[in-house]
């Protein structure tokens, strides 16, 4: 149909009819009428051809027991008398009769061993149809009806008509539903799974659906483009998700999927395979810490940012970014976790660590009501940071650094309800370090990586993740995000979360008791140009009819539809077509437990809950914590902070009898051992110190 202005143009449709169906039905009639044409004329013997109108005549006057004129048809032209033919006087070829025409066949070889030479047509007789019909049924026919004789020239006609119909019905069933809703010239358009299939042609991820037997799959060029899922608790959002964690499975690619629940754990875990676990509660999480992860003195900054990040987007950026900026400088030395969590919980040991620096101005112990704010900011990871394991021959070592480049097995981030407070900090800087080190083009020969982060909302803000959903289509590592509502990410991104929604190519939509949600997904899912052909009628001295086009721009999908959806009852949308599908629960084996529990001092309870009594201390099979241990600064370098500056230390001076090191010099307390301090450069630490400086160790 032609389009003008990117409008469709269109005509006042005619009368309520099957049109479709009716051409069908006239088209599989004049077939059939060729049908038994091409059989009359190139398939029935000579004989019957000559007397089919006869049978006709003699078959319907035989049912009224009528008489008529026939001229039968008889062999001549030699001495013998005259005789009516019969089938075993012709056979195939060709003859010419005394008036020069040419027959299609020929007399056999016993008419002409009779003495006959051609057929003619006798004269006129009047005789009983009842009679004519039964000598050329039996004599003519071998036995066989009018309707017997062209079976299979009916068959072939009906067998055109149901193959017609199959599609004229559904095309005027279609018609009559845009009579009577109307008809859509733009916009979206509403598919079912096995239509979505024939248009897409997708040869990507699928979801299985009740309504067809295949897959209904998105194209494989989409899959980079991301895939979101947004619908309440209990929906289906998880069934979906494992859906496509079987398929990522089956073709071999890495996944990071972020499992707040510790229900995709169950199903997908595989040591074989390299799987990691990063859960510091957790036995088989390795040992990490935010220092290895570093590649340069800039990327400290990318990392304290990711950590400190406030809960709302209603933020104080002060008390976040000056605590981000200690934070930096702190990880530029090298510490382990834990010495990272013992400075920032010692006034002492983060005064010595950030004097001379501009920092110290921000917890200068004159600025009052500021620097306990942003001590207080500060302190709030260190908990996270005691919680993780120590290093140990045993435990093995990850980063994300080394992963990104190997990309061996898949990465579940793991948290129970009763933790997941405690380690959101370290689970959003995961994910964040995941997607900073993946953002790079693969290189050739590597599998792509998919971000599976299921309940989005329950992570803090992550500052990589605006970057992933915008720039990670051009690294080809798919994010799959999965969240209960619109609302609840622009509590944590801001207006960021209209941009981020808008982004992944694919979007599934659930049920949704939030009626501004249902509103926006309506939105998103878009509206309509209806054109409704209006019929009036006329009564009296006008009688008659008057046909009026209007239209009018409705929503695909109201807001009140998504509302009122069933469980596991979904709209895809991807790009302007629109599927409605349901699927059914899936039940995977668990064979891998969620959760196994990491014993550690931080972890036991000092008394009994039942009695409150306090409990004696249990040294067995509970991890030790490390001391801070006097070693040189190389050694501490080398193994926790690869891209610290290495200093040699200076001892420690002795102190004399009289209680100084040297004339004239007020003797310094032996200090208890605490990490290392590693200064900027030698002038900072002269400047600070005085040339004679001490590393404490």
């Amino acid at each position: 149909m032609a389009t003008q202005w990117g409008r469709k143009e269109t005509i006042i449709w005619p009368p309520h009819a099957p049109v479709m169906s009716y051409t069908a039905i006239a088209t599989a009639l004049l077939c059939t009428v060729l049908f038994v044409w091409q059989r009359l004329h190139f398939s029935l013997p000579p004989l019957q051809q000559s007397y089919i109108t006869e049978y006709i005549r003699a078959e319907v006057g035989a049912v009224v027991h009528t008489h008529s004129s026939y001229r039968l048809l008889y062999l001549g032209g030699g001495k013998p008398k005259p005789r009516l033919a019969l089938p075993v006087d012709f056979a195939a070829g060709q003859m010419t009769l005394p008036d020069g025409r040419v027959l299609p066949f020929t007399l056999s070889e016993l008419a002409q061993a009779q003495g006959y030479r051609f057929p003619f047509r006798g004269p006129s007789q009047k005789l009983a149809d009842a009679a004519m019909n039964h000598w050329l049924r039996y004599a003519i026919f071998d036995g066989k009806g009018l309707f017997a004789v062209f079976t299979i020239s009916f068959v072939e006609g009906g067998v055109c008509l149901l193959a017609m119909l199959w599609f004229a019905i559904p095309k005027d069933l279609q018609r009559f539903r845009q009579m009577k809703y109307g008809r859509v010239l733009r916009g979206p358009l509403m598919l079912s799974p096995k239509e979505f299939n024939k248009v897409q042609k997708g040869d990507g991820i699928g979801f299985k659906t009740t309504e067809s037997d295949k897959m209904m799959r998105i194209p494989l060029r989409k899959e980079a483009q991301h895939l979101q899922l947004m619908g309440d608790t209990g929906v289906g959002k998880t069934q979906l998700i494992m859906q496509c964690l079987r398929q990522i499975r089956q073709r071999g690619d890495s996944a990071i999927v972020y499992d707040p629940a510790c229900e995709y754990i169950q199903r997908f875990y595989d040591a074989g395979r390299g799987d990691i676990v990063l859960n510091p509660l957790d036995t088989r999480c390795p040992y990490w810490g935010p220092a290895q992860e570093m590649e340069s003195n800039a990327e400290a900054d990318a990392i304290a940012a990711s950590l400190y990040q406030p809960a709302t987007a209603d933020k104080d950026e002060f008390f976040h970014q000056t605590p981000a900026q200690i934070f930096a400088h702190l990880l530029k030395l090298g510490p382990t976790p834990h010495q990272l969590a013992e400075w920032m919980a010692s006034d002492t040991e983060l005064m010595k660590r950030v004097e001379g620096t501009e920092m110290a101005f921000y917890i200068d112990r004159k600025a009052g009501p500021q620097r306990a704010g942003v001590l207080s900011s500060l302190g709030l990871v260190a908990k996270c940071f005691r919680l993780l394991p120590q290093k140990d021959e045993k435990r093995p070592v990850w980063n994300a650094r080394t992963w990104a480049k190997q990309r061996k097995g898949w990465i579940f981030i793991t948290s129970r309800p009763p933790e997941r407070e405690t380690l959101r900090p370290l689970h959003s800087l995961w994910i964040d370090l995941l997607v900073m080190r993946l953002l790079t083009a693969p290189q050739p020969g590597q599998k792509p990586v998919w971000f599976v982060i299921d309940e989005l909302a329950s992570l803090q803000k992550l500052p990589q993740l605006h970057t992933a959903i915008t720039e990670n289509r051009k690294s080809k590592n798919p994010l799959v995000l999965g969240f209960q509502g619109k609302a609840q990410l622009e509590v944590i991104y801001g207006h960021l979360a209209e941009v981020m929604l808008s982004q992944p190519a694919t979007k599934i939509f659930m049920k949704t008791a939030e009626p501004k949600a249902a509103e926006w997904i309506s939105e998103a899912i878009g509206k309509v140009e209806i054109e409704r052909l209006k019929e009036t009628k006329f009564d009296g001295s006008r009688s008659g009819k008057n046909f009026t086009v209007e239209r009018q721009i409705e929503p695909l999908v109201m807001g009140s539809e998504i509302t009122g959806l069933d469980d596991r009852h979904a709209y895809l949308k991807l790009g302007n077509n629109v599927a409605r599908f349901a699927f059914d629960y899936m039940d995977l084996p668990t064979p891998t437990p969620g959760f196994l529990p990491r014993k550690s001092p931080n972890g036991e309870m000092s008394f009994d809950p039942d009695t409150l009594k306090p409990r004696s201390p249990k040294t067995a099979d509970v991890e030790a914590p490390s001391e801070p241990e006097a070693t040189d600064a190389s050694e501490t370098v080398a193994n926790d902070a690869p891209l610290a500056l290495e200093k040699n230390p200076i001892p420690w001076p002795k102190q004399d009898v009289n209680g100084s090191s040297r004339a004239g010099e007020v003797s310094l307390p032996t200090p208890a051992p605490a990490p290392i301090v590693v200064a900027d450069t030698d002038t900072e630490q002269e400047e600070v110190h005085g040339p004679e400086y001490i590393r404490e160790m």
